[in-house]
């Protein structure tokens, strides 16, 4: 564990710690965040007197991003969600924009620590130590992707290696020289080095990797995913849970059994998407604890998830995700009535050996939207198993085109494989 204390709180001291945290924060936040005092004002509450307990905290008003990419296009560049003077920002990154406009973020130099904190939770619940060499075949840019999982890897010790500005088959020269153990990227662009490897008959059984870390999108959590993954690589893969807005709040354990949310520095609650009452199943709303200068509070994440009933054995007592992330809301696709998930379709997809990549087309027949998969597949009988694989696990025929290798778009950061035409 990166910190036993914590991890193993019970949930009296656990809800202590919570608290005191989010009141010290709220004194802040309305005396000098204009974004957190006009919402909170609103909502009825003056000042931190009237926080007096968990059923205040409820009365705090929830946050979508929609409101937060507002602010910033009536206050450009960066909105009101700032609760210090400009001097004190040391870092800016945005959001990948895969879901709508993106969204700039600002960190202070205390907050940038408390994200790289947070990454040493996420590396070390996947077994990742000092002694290891991990590699982020990330291109450094605005998108935050893995710029503080490299910074976690620092706190924890471990020797950082820097993978931007190389292509494909450079990295995985760079892995072997150097002697990566870790690799630290989104699942769809782990499957995309393995695929590179085996085209230039590169052995990913010389490299020394033996953990696989991923982002950015649901599948590492999605069994079929994993499996690709850890048989390509020969090493154990692990789930991860962030975003730009909020930081790096969810990971696995050894167990993986779904995603711990580290709740000694974020406050977790799943909510009923439609009415906003508590559910186990449903929408994740987060809150994070200490990342004052530009903070996220009750901030609905659009995330489907679903909360695990019994301890993980592992021992540590935080709130886990049972199967991480599900999905995301704004993603579902409605297919003749039958409400579908990509992750769900990619879960199927990830079976077939024979398929190196698929997109998701939704196209309009008439009054409803219809879906067709094209697969990179040799053959029509290929395509011909995989219809009746998704008919069989989702309940519905799908449409499946196969079209020539390689002439589907491949990911580095994440896939954006649901094309709407």
């Amino acid at each position: 564990m990166f910190d036993r204390a914590l991890e193993t709180l019970g949930p009296d001291h656990l809800r202590d710690h919570q608290w005191r945290r989010f009141r010290g924060m709220a004194a802040q936040l309305l005396a000098s965040n204009r974004f957190v005092a006009r919402k909170w004002r609103e909502a009825g509450i003056e000042s931190v007197e009237d926080l007096r307990g968990w059923d205040d905290f409820r009365r705090v008003p929830l946050t979508r991003k929609a409101e937060l990419v507002d602010d910033q296009a009536s206050n450009p560049p960066f909105g009101t969600n700032l609760t210090y003077p400009f001097e004190r920002y040391v870092r800016v990154h945005q959001t990948s924009g895969t879901s709508g406009a993106p969204l700039r973020w600002l960190d202070t130099q205390e907050s940038w620590e408390w994200w790289a904190r947070c990454w040493g939770f996420v590396l070390r619940g996947a077994g990742v130590g000092p002694a290891d060499r991990v590699f982020f075949p990330f291109s450094f840019g605005l998108f935050i992707g893995f710029w503080a999982g490299f910074e976690g890897a620092r706190v924890l010790g471990a020797l950082a290696i820097p993978g931007g500005g190389q292509d494909s088959p450079t990295r995985l020269a760079s892995m072997e020289a150097l002697g990566a153990s870790v690799l630290v990227c989104t699942p769809s662009y782990a499957l995309h080095l393995a695929e590179v490897a085996r085209e230039r008959g590169i052995d990913l059984g010389r490299l020394p990797v033996r953990i696989t870390v991923h982002a950015g999108e649901p599948g590492a959590g999605i069994p079929a995913v994993r499996a690709r993954i850890e048989g390509a690589w020969g090493a154990r893969t692990y789930d991860h849970g962030g975003m730009t807005e909020m930081g790096a709040y969810g990971y696995e354990c050894a167990e993986r059994g779904g995603l711990h949310v580290n709740e000694s520095e974020f406050v977790a609650e799943v909510i009923d998407p439609v009415t906003a009452a508590p559910a186990r199943e449903g929408e994740l709303v987060l809150t994070n604890l200490g990342r004052l200068g530009s903070p996220a509070i009750r901030y609905r994440t659009g995330d489907r998830v679903r909360l695990a009933q019994a301890l993980c054995p592992c021992g540590r007592t935080f709130v886990r995700l049972e199967g991480g992330i599900l999905g995301r809301l704004d993603d579902m696709l409605i297919v003749r009535g039958v409400n579908v998930f990509p992750a769900a379709i990619e879960g199927v997809v990830r079976r077939f050996s024979a398929i190196d990549e698929f997109q998701i087309e939704v196209f309009r027949a008439g009054e409803l939207d219809e879906v067709r998969v094209l697969v990179e597949v040799g053959d029509a009988a290929g395509a011909s198993r995989l219809q009746e694989a998704l008919r069989a696990s989702l309940g519905i025929r799908f449409e499946v085109t196969p079209v020539p290798l390689r002439s589907l778009p491949r990911y580095e950061l994440k896939a954006r494989r649901v094309v709407r035409r």
